[in-house]
């Protein structure tokens, strides 16, 4: 018998019990008002239409560098979109409200699939496009990134392995789209 299939299974279900216990862990939070409300705040602005406006605002800063934020980003969202959309239909990982007996989230999720988390992927896109730019800004949007992040978890529409794989294709791409405009 071939071992190799063996392990991997082991290794996936390893995996999915640390995302288990993670998302338990953070769901054990959930009766705290101030900390849903919290995420329902960080959660709505990595939504979509706010990444048009960081562009214009830098054009009150530099000019040159907001016409490389924009194209940066445009770069970027062309990019990752088709993967994160091709990834969450062809593994079709459903999200905790589905995955999980008794259990609902806290926000109406926009979409069917849980795996990867988009908001993530698209926050630590923009997180990695701004500190490219603007390097005194890498903590505040890569802290910013994080939050967002952990507040689809808090909210209850992500496991964390969603989120962490949002992550890192969401960098990985900015990082890509960086290196071939600058």
């Amino acid at each position: 018998m071939d071992k190799q299939p063996l392990n991997k299974f082991r290794l996936l279900h390893f995996i999915h019990s640390g995302d288990l216990v993670t998302f338990h862990w953070c769901m054990c939070r959930k009766q705290q008002r101030q900390l849903t409300r919290l995420s329902k705040l960080i959660s709505h602005t990595a939504d979509g239409y706010y990444y048009a406006l960081f562009p214009l605002f830098m054009l009150v800063v530099d000019t040159t560098k907001a016409q490389l934020a924009f194209i940066a980003l445009t770069t970027a969202f062309c990019l990752e979109r088709p993967i994160y959309s091709l990834l969450k239909k062809s593994l079709k990982r459903n999200r905790p409200a589905d995955a999980l007996p008794n259990f609902s989230s806290f926000i109406t999720p926009s979409d069917q699939f849980s795996f990867p988390s988009g908001h993530t992927s698209a926050a630590f896109l923009s997180a990695t496009v701004v500190a490219t730019l603007f390097p005194i800004m890498f903590w505040p949007a890569y802290v910013w990134a994080c939050l967002v992040g952990a507040s689809r978890i808090l909210l209850g529409v992500h496991f964390p392995t969603d989120t962490f794989a949002g992550a890192l294709i969401g960098t990985a791409v900015a990082t890509i789209s960086m290196g071939l405009l600058i």
